[in-house]
């Protein structure tokens, strides 16, 4: 089975996403901001991650640069789930090596289409 990490700062938003990937046979921990998952990162190995842009403490892009800079995240699937739209802040997650970027709100069956390409 594989397992997700979901990182948003909305409590919401983590129960959806947490919800929409549990039905689809995932298994999920979830972080409340970069900060957090880059603890729970540390701690075990998941075969995506799925990140919020802006976020308290660390945002989703950093979060992204920190995790490629770590050997265990050299190849693992990074999406940027977030109401950020711009091209500019698209490329700034392609630059940090974000895997995709998914705006909000998102559409519980393009979600798992999209990881089930990037998951292997």
């Amino acid at each position: 089975m594989h397992s997700i990490l979901a990182v948003d700062d909305s409590a919401s938003m983590r129960q959806m996403v947490s919800f929409t990937l549990k039905n689809a046979g995932f298994t999920v921990v979830e972080a409340v901001d970069g900060q957090d998952a880059w603890e729970k990162a540390n701690s075990r190995d998941f075969h995506l991650v799925l990140t919020d842009q802006n976020m308290p403490r660390m945002d989703g892009i950093s979060l992204t640069k920190k995790l490629r800079e770590s050997p265990r995240f050299k190849t693992t699937p990074i999406l940027i789930l977030t109401t950020e739209s711009s091209d500019e802040m698209k490329q700034k997650g392609r630059a940090a090596g974000a895997t995709g970027w998914l705006v909000k709100p998102f559409d519980p069956t393009k979600l798992i289409e999209v990881i089930g390409k990037v998951v292997r």
